[in-house]
């Protein structure tokens, strides 16, 4: 049966209503911080979709209130599972922004694991939301999205793959300094920004680059903030490149 579900957050962000409206309610916005490649149509009844590793997922705008709120939903499932967001936008004293964002709707079966990922997962997209309009403000992020199954292997060996190739120790402190050579990569050159049991996420001067790492699979979600993404050069030569180390670290 289907088991309703709610969650919301809160966070103060050093941007202006209008910055954090341009993140959270455009698609270059959203693909500079969130998951995948997205767009929205910029009305209600309009559709905002996302596409990760070849799946769209697609939803109709709910509420559009420029500067202040932008609501979409999924269309229910046969079973009843849907997916609602909301964000709501309130300007502060001295530009900053104080963002509420709702996240609810229907689970499965197997509600609690989805809702346990989904309270897991949302402080980090709103931290990376954090990082991106502190860090790149005006700056279009074009997503880097990488995947390698690795089935029956104990988690603590994958996690040692990662942080062997990072340059990390076991459980790495946020605020570490990050020199990697990757093969067939530029050197990764930054600062340790988030690390937990399942994930890392390095800020480099052009780029956020995220490493997650659940049971039983390993993905890779980066923002690239680099301006020569934008003739298609680097977008196009980044993806294939970070999957094919990516498959090289874990495949044997």
């Amino acid at each position: 049966m289907p088991h309703p579900f709610e969650l919301e957050f809160e966070l103060a962000l050093p941007a202006d209503p209008e910055q954090v409206w341009e993140a959270i309610a455009t698609g270059p916005g959203i693909d500079s911080w969130f998951m995948g490649r997205n767009a929205v149509e910029p009305r209600v009844g309009g559709t905002a979709s996302m596409e990760t590793g070849g799946h769209l997922e697609t939803s109709t705008v709910t509420a559009y209130e420029p500067g202040k709120r932008f609501a979409f939903r999924t269309d229910p499932a046969p079973d009843g599972r849907f997916m609602a967001f909301e964000y709501l936008i309130e300007g502060r004293d001295g530009g900053s922004t104080v963002l509420r964002a709702v996240h609810s709707g229907m689970l499965g079966d197997d509600w609690q694991d989805e809702y346990d990922a989904l309270r897991s997962g949302w402080p980090f997209h709103l931290h990376t939301l954090r990082e991106y309009v502190t860090h790149f403000a005006g700056r279009r992020g074009v997503p880097v999205f990488a995947v390698q199954p690795v089935p029956g292997r104990p988690a603590a060996e994958v996690r040692a793959a990662l942080t062997a190739a990072l340059g990390l120790p076991a459980d790495p402190p946020v605020g570490r300094r990050v020199r990697a050579d990757l093969p067939g990569l530029p050197p990764l050159d930054g600062e340790l920004v988030w690390s937990d049991g399942e994930r890392y996420e390095v800020r480099t001067a052009d780029g956020l680059f995220t490493f997650l790492h659940p049971p039983g699979v390993v993905l890779l979600f980066h923002h690239l903030f680099d301006d020569r993404a934008f003739d298609g050069l680097v977008a196009d030569a980044a993806e294939p490149a970070w999957q094919q180390w990516l498959t090289a670290l874990l495949s044997s």
